[in-house]
């Protein structure tokens, strides 16, 4: 392996559900040798894409996220949508998200939320599969068929009963986001919630989509409207700022 090879792999151990570690279960999670994991760990760490936090264990630095933040897919699409997103959130005091497709993943670049809303597991940076997601559903519905392919052939995760698993019922709701313009994405990830989404276009076509996470017991058709407001009204800053959205 390179050292670029080991590095990267030293950062892809933290995740959502391990976002602190040891030295010790960083180098097992990447197989590398302890020596070598300390060595890489200290030069991130003096570089400041890693802090030791006060147990002596490693968390993800804030250089990292500096970084990060330089995505000019994320930068741009952001700093255009986040009108629009806010009047949303406003609006009906739900969540929103904003998010890109990634393969078969959907990556969250922004997420507003009140504190009485549903609870949600997005948030900005976050990934989730595409296949059970409203934005996901919606970026699905306009991808290239070859990557649709691939994504449905592979096994997909299940989350909750309601988790669509079936590549035909799948297939079945990319057409029907196609026809509607609209994803519903009901109970798919937590049961105590749904999300309706809607693909945000430049002049390239579908680069992201945003969607409100209501509770399950909401008529998700009562905020497509909202929704798909506030996606047009993306698309037109997306359109007329640039013409197309950096890549």
């Amino acid at each position: 392996m390179s050292v670029a090879a080991r590095v990267l792999d030293v950062l892809g151990a933290f995740t959502d559900a391990t976002p602190v570690l040891t030295l010790t279960e960083i180098s097992r999670r990447t197989r590398l040798p302890l020596t070598t994991t300390h060595r890489l760990v200290g030069e991130l760490a003096a570089w400041g894409a890693l802090e030791r936090a006060d147990s002596g264990a490693y968390r993800v630095g804030l250089r990292l996220w500096e970084v990060g933040s330089l995505a000019p897919r994320g930068v741009g699409l952001r700093e255009r949508a986040m009108p629009y997103l806010e009047d949303l959130h406003e609006v009906t005091r739900h969540n929103v998200v904003l998010a890109v497709l990634d393969g078969a993943e959907v990556v969250y670049v922004e997420r507003l939320s009140a504190h009485d809303a549903v609870s949600i597991r997005s948030r900005a940076g976050s990934r989730m599969p595409a296949t059970a997601t409203g934005v996901g559903l919606a970026l699905l519905a306009h991808a290239d068929p070859e990557l649709v392919d691939r994504v449905l052939a592979a096994p997909v995760r299940r989350f909750t009963p309601a988790t669509v698993v079936d590549p035909a019922e799948l297939r079945r709701l990319l057409g029907e986001v196609r026809r509607t313009g609209v994803a519903i994405s009901v109970q798919q990830i937590e049961l105590v919630s749904q999300s309706v989404g809607a693909p945000v276009r430049d002049a390239t076509g579908v680069v992201a989509a945003l969607s409100i996470v209501v509770p399950a017991e909401s008529n998700p058709h009562a905020y497509a409207p909202a929704v798909l407001a506030a996606a047009r009204g993306i698309s037109r800053a997306l359109t007329g700022a640039n013409g197309a959205l950096a890549r």
